[in-house]
């Protein structure tokens, strides 16, 4: 580094790092990445590995590889929710100026991190869940119901990460 720079970090207080500007837009920015990044790790997670069983029991069930393919669309669903919540945290994004504050940015982090991790956790559960649930009801299909069910609590942990997000996106000050 050069006298320069070195004078310029003296001079500056930390409200001009992190306070305003692109410090403070940083934050908000890295909320718009981890919701995409982990919604996605989700939704990857969950469509392979509910993917690997309906594909294991279609070799012997055939018949029932159609009914089974809800937990994949569930797990790609998750995907959705972090673009979902990635456009509003880009909306409210500014150009650098003492209006986007270290809050702001914070917030938008938070709202990023709520959804993503909570489709992360969401999708673990329905790539799980998808997994032995296709293959019991293959061997039984009056399990069908019970497997629908444990799928939809596992989707409801990615859906109140997104509300929690959307709410958090929606604080200014």
């Amino acid at each position: 580094f050069g006298s320069s720079h070195t004078q310029r970090l003296s001079m500056s207080t930390d409200a001009e790092f992190f306070g305003y500007g692109t410090g403070a837009s940083m934050f908000g920015y890295l909320g718009v990445s981890a919701s995409m990044v982990f919604s996605c790790l989700g939704a990857a997670y969950g469509t392979a590995k509910a993917g690997a069983g309906l594909a294991s029991m279609g070799v012997v069930y055939p018949h029932a590889v159609m009914k089974n393919m809800i937990a994949i669309v569930m797990a790609g669903v998750l995907g959705i929710y972090g673009l979902i919540i990635s456009v509003i945290l880009m909306q409210s994004m500014r150009a650098v100026t003492t209006e986007y504050t270290a809050f702001l940015g914070f917030a938008q982090l938070g709202a990023g991190l709520a959804t993503g991790l909570s489709c992360l956790a969401s999708g673990y559960a329905i790539g799980i869940a998808g997994d032995y649930g296709v293959r019991a009801v293959a061997k039984e299909p009056k399990l069908y119901v019970g497997m629908i069910l444990i799928l939809i609590f596992s989707e409801a942990l990615a859906l109140y990460g997104l509300i929690v997000g959307i709410v958090l996106s929606q604080k200014s000050s």
